[in-house]
């Protein structure tokens, strides 16, 4: 069965966004016209593959001018705008994009290599390759020292720290190709997806949290490539799910949120963080709350409300 391959550079994410082309589906609950008319399905799935890489650069771009800022402090964001801590252009992305497009070209290119993965993120700390801007103009304190440690060790697989202390957001950030690449794997093997999602985080995030945020969050992006519902896919006691900690339990921070904190919680004590638990559970919180409210998930009344996804600490 053919792979999914992935093209994705600086120029051509500017020129046309990320190109994402496949042919791995597999059988799941789908609609019935789906099943009446294959080829719609394959469209619609390959649509969402492109659509959950470019949809991490634009949301990435859109919160780049209020980075840092705390909520409310800050007009609603409407669309791309110029400024923030690092003076970008609107439109123009950050770290998180520029780790993504790493990992994307290297799946793409030599296949699941995490010392190569590795070797292309210090390429984008070095000198600037996958960058909007041709440099490296943010980069956090845990990615940084575990980048500096692979440069010496050349072992991606223990580059980085297993302190908690280290539990940033960065490698949950970037994920997404993983599950564009193999979301095959869905539903029938989520353990192998899961196990995946996790080494991905290895050259730069080894904490647990990290790592089962990954894990957890690997699933949930696969399910909604493939068109499960939403609702469905953040039950608490949805089967892939329960299936996948049932071969390997999550950190129980990671546990809490995938039982469906967020769903019983609302800002401030919902926040936006550079600690991957809450960060995770800040952006799973507007993507359900508005779904059960039934309110229209605009642009003005979601960003204006919650959290930006940029606002996080030096840890990442």
């Amino acid at each position: 069965m053919p792979g999914l391959r992935i093209f994705c550079d600086a120029s051509s994410m500017r020129r046309r966004g990320a190109c994402v082309t496949g042919k791995h589906i597999v059988a799941i609950k789908v609609r019935s016209d789906y099943v009446r008319h294959p080829s719609a399905w394959r469209k619609h799935v390959d649509d969402r593959r492109r659509g959950t890489l470019l949809g991490l650069a634009v949301g990435d771009a859109l919160g780049a001018a209020v980075e840092f800022s705390l909520p409310g402090m800050f007009e609603p964001v409407t669309g791309f705008r110029a400024g923030g801590p690092h003076g970008l252009g609107p439109g123009e992305w950050t770290d998180d994009t520029s780790m993504a497009l790493a990992l994307a070209a290297s799946i793409a290119e030599v296949g699941w290599d995490l010392d190569d993965q590795a070797q292309r993120y210090v390429r984008w700390w070095r000198h600037g390759h996958y960058s909007v801007n041709g440099r490296c103009f943010d980069i956090g304190l845990t990615v940084r020292d575990a980048l500096s440690r692979f440069e010496i060790t050349g072992d991606a697989r223990s580059s980085a720290s297993k302190s908690e202390s280290t539990s940033g957001n960065g490698s949950i950030m970037r994920l997404a190709p993983v599950p564009i690449r193999f979301g095959h794997l869905f539903p029938d093997h989520v353990s192998d997806l899961a196990v995946l999602a996790a080494e991905s985080s290895l050259p730069t995030h080894a904490s647990p949290q990290c790592l089962s945020a990954c894990r957890y969050l690997a699933l949930v992006l696969a399910a909604l490539m493939h068109g499960v519902d939403r609702e469905e896919v953040l039950d608490p006691d949805w089967e892939p799910q329960q299936r996948q900690q049932s071969a390997q339990s999550l950190h129980p921070a990671i546990e809490e949120v995938a039982a469906g904190s967020f769903r019983h919680r609302s800002p401030p004590v919902i926040a936006g963080s550079g600690y991957v638990v809450r960060s995770l559970e800040a952006a799973l919180w507007p993507f359900t709350t508005l779904a059960i409210s039934g309110k229209r998930f605009s642009k003005r009344s979601t960003w204006a409300t919650t959290p930006t996804r940029r606002a996080r600490s030096a840890v990442n």
